[in-house]
């Protein structure tokens, strides 16, 4: 299992190039799937952040990817409508109204902003949903989570197309997918992450949300993870609500060939530089 010493420090000033630079050598060349989520998309200034930080991580020689979520927008529409929703197991159930709720604000308004975001931080984002080349295609999960769907496979190509194009360009994918028969279906956003992760062999999978990482039962923060171990704290029920599909999107990747998983804060200030950059990690590991 891949190891690293609890963060303690994080990213100072301190922190200079020379220190960074083995680190950055090390993922030159790699690609990232980052899966940008939770409320820290809701903070003009975290977004911003976060935007600049990717777009540093590609002037590193870094490819990124860039999933995103935007469960608290979703809901926040779906109140003003009027529209109910519940969850199951950290799932949103999407009837034919949520679902349509959901691609306006995850392929339209979120998509678009987080595009603009990374644009006006320096870098070249290119918007795109699981629909569009048939990036995800996906079926319904369970019946009784209606329009909420599971990926049932991936085509990378166009991807592969736009870093031919130009290897400058950085992928922001909205995780809307589209069905066989047409239909759209509300994908989880750490799900189809990890798919792409997995269909990409990536060399990390991070999963950024609006907690510190994975904690035991005494709410202490686990740094280190098995896949078995995740396993573990799903079984046992230590894992609850959302923190169980990322779970299981982190054990898939990892079984997927993905190098490692981590689950960490969105909110906390260069989490990502924290993480890739430095021997103190951020967040939850799982490799």
């Amino acid at each position: 299992m891949l190891k690293r010493r609890k963060n303690e420090t994080g990213w100072t000033s301190a922190q200079t190039l020379s220190e960074a630079l083995p680190f950055i050598q090390r993922y030159a060349g790699q690609t990232i799937v980052i899966k940008f989520g939770g409320h820290a998309m809701g903070d003009p200034q975290l977004t911003t952040q976060f935007a600049r930080d990717v777009v540093l991580l590609k002037q590193f020689g870094v490819r990124p990817v860039i999933v995103h979520g935007g469960g608290p927008q979703i809901g926040s529409m779906l109140q003003k409508l009027n529209i109910k929703s519940e969850f199951v197991d950290g799932l949103r159930v999407s009837d034919i109204e949520t679902v349509g709720v959901a691609e306006m604000v995850l392929s339209g308004a979120i998509n678009k902003s987080i595009v603009q975001a990374i644009n006006e931080a320096g870098g070249r984002a290119v918007g795109l949903s699981g629909r569009d080349a048939n990036l995800i295609t996906a079926k319904a999960k369970d019946k009784k989570l209606g329009f909420t769907g599971v990926p049932q496979s991936t085509d990378t190509s166009v991807l592969d197309v736009l870093a031919a194009a130009d290897p400058g360009f950085i992928p922001v994918v909205s995780p809307i997918s589209g069905g066989a028969d047409g239909a759209s279906f509300n994908v989880n956003a750490d799900t189809a992450a990890g798919v792409l992760a997995g269909a990409l062999k990536a060399s990390r999978l991070m999963l950024l949300t609006d907690i510190e990482g994975v904690m035991d039962k005494d709410k202490n923060l686990l740094t280190n993870l098995s896949a078995d171990d995740a396993k573990g704290l799903i079984h046992d029920g230590t894992a609850q609500g959302g923190m169980i599909p990322k779970l299981t999107t982190a054990i898939e990747a990892v079984e997927a060939g993905v190098g490692a998983v981590v689950i960490l804060d969105g909110r906390r200030a260069h989490g990502l530089l924290v993480e890739l950059f430095t021997d103190q990690g951020a967040g939850t590991l799982i490799g």
